[in-house]
This record gives C-alpha cells, structure tokens and sequence, in this order.
C-alpha cells in the first residue's frame, strides 16, 4: 500500500498545467474577479459534493471512487486548452472540483483503516505526511518541467501532459488494497451519514477536530492559487515565476515531512507554529520582492504543517464505519471558507496590490491561535484543579 500511495500522490499532483493556469486564464482575458469567480465554482462544487461522496466511500468501494476522481480531472484538464473560454475553464473546475470531493476523506479513510487493520495506526501521520510531501515534490517537479514544455508547444502540450498524468493516476488508484467489505445500497448510505453526523454531535473532542482542519487549511490553500499573481508582481521575468513557485512548493515539502516529529505538538505548539506562519505570511506578502517570497515559503511550509497535524488528530478521534463521512464533512467546511476567502480576494484584489491582500489574509490565522491558546489555557486550568489533572 504504501509504495501505490506514493504513487498515487505524485501522479495526483503532476499537474503541468499548475504554474500556468492562472496565466492560461489571464491571457484568454479573465479579469482577477472572474477568476476569482472560477475558484468560487470550484469550491462550491466540493460543497456540494463533499459529504455525499464521503458518505458513499463509506457504503461503497472507496477505491472505486479514487480511480474514477482522476478521469474526470483529466476532462476537465482537456476542455481547458482545446477551448479556452470562460464557460469551458468553468466546466472544467466543475470536473475538478468532483475529482477533488470523491478523493477527499476516501484516501484518508482507506489509508488509515488499512493500516489500523495491520496494527500500524501510529503510522498513519508519518506515512500521509512523507505522501503529501511526495506530492509536493511532484508539483515542484511539474513547475520545473512546466516552462520548457510550454516554451515546445505552449498551453496545448502542458495540458496534454496534465490529461497523461491524470490517466496515470487513475491507473495506480486501481492498485490500492481494500479488505472492508461495502454495502452498495442507497438506505446503508443514508445510515451512514446519519451515523457520521451524529458521532460529531454526540462527541466534542471530534467536532473540535472537525472545526480545526478547515480552520487552518483553507486560507492558505485559496491563497495557493493566486501565488503565480503573486510573485509576477514583484517584477521577476515570466521565465523566472515557476522557480519561485518551486521555492514555495519547497516550503510546503519540509512542512510534510515534519509531521511525524511534529505528532505530539500540543495545542500552545500548535498556536505558536500558526502564528509564526502567519507572521511570515504578512511580512513576506507585504514585502513586495523576491526575497519576500522566501518568507511566504516559510509560511506555508508552517500551514502544510498544521494542515496535516489536524488531519491525524481528526482521524485518531473518529471511532466507527463513518471515517470518510466525517472526513468529508471536515473538507465541506474548508470548502465553505474557501469560498469566503475567493470571494474576499476578488474584492480586495481589485483595490489592493497581491502582497496586501496576502497579508490581510494572515489574520484568521491570529485569531485561530489566540482562541487555541484560549483553550489550552482553559484546559490547563481545569486538569490543575482535578486530581490528577495535568
């Protein structure tokens, strides 16, 4: 299993289309607010999407469900280059956004059970964070080989390459072992939403679990798609913008495979590791430079870091057959602000230069922290005036 996810987190991320993208819009006349406005119907998508799908990894085969993701990216990938216009870049993220809702919570449910199934749960963080990190470097690598494929034959040949790599993926997902035995009926569907739901309701450490991933995944994760912008503005040549997007993306790398180390930061570690990122954002952000970029590195080498902590404490809370529900539920809600943050981008990106906007965004994370250390406060109080309390 191990070897055929790694695998299939770098095909999943080696995209060449990633660096460009956001250029492709931009050359075929998009303004900053209608691509902002396709991040929005990309996020919806995954809105809509989430919990039935997760739902459905549940009831069903959650292999099923990771091969099939990848084919509709690769047609969305397709419709972007051979007719590049509003409406196809539309029908494209559409297509992406369901590739993105049926792999959400499915490969994390079948990971962790697989391994929980060979008494190797204690694994599971150092295991998804070497996995993100593989991922990291294929998207560093698809940013390297990104301009002199497109310098052979321009947007068309960077999204062939994409479509190979989606079919690629799809292939591998193919290859994952899966020993839970599916119940494919719409009623064992319903049963096992209503059970995800409830086991969050009934159990507060899993709804604070649940509330923390979007809280520390979805900013940065908008703000991804804007770091080509980003960096073009600090005056750097377009040859140069995919090597700073290299350095970012080797940022985020370090991030994942700090993980395993990383398992036992409690939560004031937790809220010191937030606010430093997002110190390193605003000041990188504002800077307006190249060198800036380094710090906005750093930054979201910090936010990967923290994206995949939440992950292992939602996973190592959830407790019976509604693991990719739950898991689901938490993408919706990152989902749902990142619809926010698209929808705040557009409006301040047409006021305020990239870097700005880049730093306003560091404040969720400012308060996310204050209100952890909040709790560990509280926490630390209570467990001092309880015997034995820590």
């Amino acid at each position: 299993m191990t070897a055929t996810l790694y695998a299939y987190a770098f095909l999943d991320e080696f995209v060449l289309l990633y660096p460009v993208y956001a250029l492709l819009f931009s050359d075929s006349g998009l303004s900053v607010g209608q691509i902002s406005s396709l991040f929005v119907l990309w996020s919806l998508t995954g809105v809509l999407l989430e919990v039935p799908s997760g739902a459905w990894a549940d009831a069903v085969s959650r292999r099923l469900l990771l091969w099939i993701g990848p084919l509709l990216g690769a047609a969305g990938f397709a419709l972007w280059v051979l007719f590049p216009s509003y409406w196809a870049f539309a029908a494209g993220f559409v297509l992406w956004g369901a590739r993105g809702a049926l792999g959400s919570g499915a490969l994390e449910a079948l990971v962790y059970e697989e391994l929980d199934r060979a008494d190797a749960a204690d694994r599971y963080a150092r295991l998804m964070g070497r996995a993100h990190a593989v991922g990291q470097v294929a998207v560093m690598a698809a940013m390297g080989l990104a301009g002199p494929v497109f310098a052979v034959g321009g947007y068309p040949a960077v999204g062939a390459a994409s479509v190979l790599a989606c079919l690629l993926c799809a292939a591998t997902a193919t290859r994952f072992a899966e020993h839970r035995r599916p119940t494919d009926d719409g009623d064992s569907r319903a049963a096992t939403l209503r059970a995800g739901l409830a086991d969050a309701r009934r159990d507060r450490s899993v709804r604070g679990a649940l509330l923390l991933v979007p809280a520390v995944t979805a900013v940065w994760g908008a703000l991804d798609e804007y770091t080509p912008l980003l960096v073009r503005e600090t005056g750097v040549p377009e040859a140069n913008v995919p090597h700073l997007l290299v350095l970012i993306w080797a940022g985020v790398t370090v991030g994942s495979l700090l993980a395993g180390p990383a398992e036992r930061l409690g939560r004031g570690g937790f809220a010191a590791l937030l606010v430093l990122s997002a110190l390193a954002l605003a000041v990188g952000g504002i800077s307006g430079t190249p060198v800036g970029i380094t710090l906005v590195a750093l930054a979201f080498g910090g936010f990967q870091l923290a994206t995949v902590l939440a992950d292992v404490r939602l996973q190592q809370r959830i407790e019976g057959t509604g693991r990719a529900t739950l898991t689901s539920v938490a993408s919706l809600g990152t989902e749902a602000v990142t619809i926010a943050v698209y929808g705040a981008y557009g409006a301040l990106g047409s006021t305020f230069p990239h870097g700005v906007v880049f730093a306003l965004c560091a404040v969720p994370y400012l308060l996310t922290a204050l209100m952890m250390s909040r709790a560990a406060r509280g926490r630390g109080e209570r467990g001092a005036s309880e015997p034995g309390g820590e």
